[in-house]
């Protein structure tokens, strides 16, 4: 004998296993599937589930960003968008600010972004010799298309320390972030206005970056060109390219 189940329990019966089925899905099978390490994101181990998951060691280019906390939105699947949040373990309300991480991780199916990001990015070396300690970001958004930036905002600071060929740095610059001519700009300039970061990012993590400085006297203008500053319209620049 046969039991036939009316139409809608049936479908309840399939979707209630299709989502059981989903919520199994391990947080390293879903960040692989959405393509995350092709963008620069890795990570030691990744624990948990993909809605409710955690990464140890996080990284994002060069950048060491600690453990985090990680979880994909279902909502912003239903309009083909998969949004990741993530938040820095250590960012309660006792952690110190400096320490703190937040934001989210776009993908779509013509490329990704990053969402109302507020974070402190250690620079370690990939700037070197120029000594950059970190990039603080403040309610940042970026998002690619086709490798391309298409649309970028938010308060960026760059932490500097010590010297260049015997030229004192600016502690810190900061200006907006947005997009140039296909790439993500971050245009910073010190307080004084003497001093200007252009730090522009391609595809693939291709970075260049000029540090202009405006000299006071001719006796500044010549430790710079002896530091390896090349004279400008706006003054001495020096230059670096690379990858992070």
């Amino acid at each position: 004998m046969r039991i036939r189940l009316p139409l809608g329990r049936s479908l309840f019966f399939v979707c209630a296993l299709l989502l059981s089925l989903a919520a199994l899905i391990p947080l390293r099978l879903g960040l692989a599937w959405l393509g995350l390490d092709q963008n620069g994101v890795a990570a030691r181990e990744a624990r948990g589930s993909v809605w409710n998951g955690a990464l140890t060691e996080a990284q994002f280019g060069g950048s060491e960003l600690g453990d985090l906390r990680a979880g994909l939105g279902l909502s912003p699947l239903l309009i083909g968008r998969a949004r990741v949040a993530v938040e820095r373990t250590a960012g309660d309300a006792s952690a110190a600010p400096q320490d703190q991480l937040e934001g989210a991780v776009t993908v779509t199916r013509r490329g990704f972004g990053f969402d109302d990001f507020r974070a402190r990015l250690g620079a370690g070396n990939a700037f070197s010799p120029l000594a950059m300690r970190a990039l603080a970001l403040d309610d940042v958004s970026v998002r690619f298309e086709n490798g391309l930036c298409v649309a970028a905002e938010g308060l960026v600071s760059a932490e500097l320390g010590g010297e260049l060929g015997g030229i004192a740095l600016p502690s810190s610059l900061s200006g907006n972030a947005r997009c140039d001519e296909g790439a993500l700009l971050l245009p910073l300039t010190s307080q004084s206005g003497m001093e200007q970061l252009n730090l522009r990012l391609g595809a693939a993590a291709v970075y260049t970056l000029e540090l202009i400085i405006n000299p006071g006297d001719e006796a500044q203008a010549a430790r710079l060109a002896n530091a390896g500053f090349a004279p400008g319209p706006s003054g001495y620049i020096f230059t670096l390219a690379g990858t992070l």
